[in-house]
């Protein structure tokens, strides 16, 4: 079972490598890493859960597991990631853990973990701690603790949402039949909203919840031409990325989504950190800069924007993937406050979202390509040598810079793959490069 604990969360096949037997050592293992981190005796620990067919049976078990090892469970039940990240800090409670394979197909669970003030578990923070807990100790099922139950959607809807009329503009929503489906109407009320796969199916029958592959989006495309509506918002199997569609029905690629906010938000905080990843245009941080801003690189990864973010005072922070955070509140996932944002300059600015996002389409992005790749360190270390004359950095896989277009390759974690993005200056520099580098990949 060791090979489920990734870099800043774990993930398996259920029930193959995530089973309920995991779930159980899984909270026992989290309560007894907290008590010796915090010395506290009595720990209150939040769970939650996405709405995956095993999630209720792997959440009952981690329940279990905290108990066991005397630690007070807040059981909020059903939520999105943001909303758990949410509870655990606006509540001051000790940790989390929620249930959930994020955007992964149906067959897959994990736990995504949290400590206080939801800061983020991950192999620099604690991961491989509990990982050991969790491979060496036998844990007896105990009932130590104590449960309580508590809604959490009422305070996280007051704090995040808009009072503001949006009702002129007309926006289609999907949730994959995710459990962003229990958030969407009451969030979206002000809106003229069209909610598509609202209701909660753990099997995601009508695509899988992972709006970055581009025919997950077919659908929304098909709903915002059809209805003639203003953009359109697709959220993952978790609720923790957004991504949007135009009026045109096109998607609109989150570095730009990121740049548009960020010639929002310095506006009104000058002088203010952003953080890009490294897969980003260099839009993101031309944009920041020329505007007065600290534009922040970071590697890829939601446990590590977050760390970074509150070490280094980041105001707002947007991944590659859709997944956007804000100091306010917790330096966590926020979609609802980039998608109030965009509803807000749609409606001040009286111009489609397409022409809002224009003056940032200035260079030419392959998106990300994936080639089958056996040996993936060799690959890159001859990478980096054939290609030495350009800038490399290697804050995150290899990226290489040239004066007219750069690329970067990262080896996957969890698979036999290399991840290609390639971006340039002109149209034909960006199909030769393409062209050059899946050559040598392939």
């Amino acid at each position: 079972m060791s090979d489920i604990f990734k870099a800043y969360d774990i993930r398996g096949v259920y029930p193959e490598e995530i089973n309920e037997e995991a779930a159980f050592k899984m909270g026992a293992a989290f309560v007894v890493f907290l008590k010796q981190k915090t010395a506290k005796d009595k720990l209150k620990i939040v769970l939650a859960r996405d709405n995956r067919l095993s999630s209720e049976s792997l959440f009952n078990e981690l329940k279990t597991g905290v108990l066991s090892q005397g630690g007070d469970v807040i059981d909020i039940g059903l939520a999105t990631t943001p909303l758990f990240y949410f509870s655990v800090a606006n509540f001051g409670y000790d940790g989390g853990i929620i249930v959930t394979a994020s955007h992964n197909p149906p067959r897959y669970n994990g736990f995504k973990m949290v400590f206080s003030e939801a800061r983020p578990a991950s192999e620099e923070t604690g991961l491989k701690e509990i990982k050991e807990i969790f491979l060496r100790r036998d844990f007896k099922k105990e009932a130590l603790g104590v449960v309580e139950e508590k809604k959490v959607i009422g305070d996280y809807v007051s704090f995040n949402g808009s009072g503001e009329d949006f009702k002129d503009i007309k926006i289609v929503v999907d949730t994959a039949n995710s459990v962003s489906g229990i958030l969407v109407p009451e969030m979206l009320k002000n809106t003229d909203l069209i909610h598509i796969f609202s209701e909660l199916d753990g099997r995601f029958p009508n695509h899988e919840p992972n709006p970055f592959k581009k025919e997950n989006t077919s659908f929304l495309k098909e709903r915002i031409l059809k209805e003639k509506a203003d953009l359109g918002a697709a959220f993952d199997g978790d609720g923790d990325r957004i991504i949007f569609l135009d009026e045109k029905g096109e998607i609109v690629s989150s570095d730009l989504i990121l740049a548009l906010m960020a010639s929002l938000i310095l506006k009104d905080h000058p002088g203010s950190k952003i953080l890009y990843d490294i897969r980003s245009s260099s839009i993101v941080k031309e944009t920041v800069e020329g505007l007065g801003g600290i534009a922040v690189l970071s590697r890829v990864g939601h446990s590590f924007i977050r760390q970074k973010m509150r070490e280094e005072g980041v105001i707002f922070g947007g991944e590659y993937t859709g997944h956007f955070f804000s100091r306010d509140p917790y330096f966590i996932e926020n979609p609802f406050f980039v998608l109030f944002s965009i509803l807000g300059v749609l409606k001040k600015e009286k111009k489609p979202l397409s022409q809002l996002v224009s003056p940032f389409r200035k260079y030419f992005h392959s998106g990300e390509i994936n080639f089958k790749v056996k040996d993936k360190e060799s690959k890159i270390e001859e990478l980096k040598a054939r290609y030495q004359e350009g800038k490399a950095s290697e804050i995150d896989g290899l990226r290489v810079d040239f004066d007219d277009w750069w690329f970067l390759v990262r080896a996957s974690n969890t698979e036999p793959l290399i991840r290609l993005i390639i971006e340039a200056k002109t149209k034909d520099i960006l199909e030769n490069k393409v062209g050059e580098l899946t050559s040598f990949l392939e």
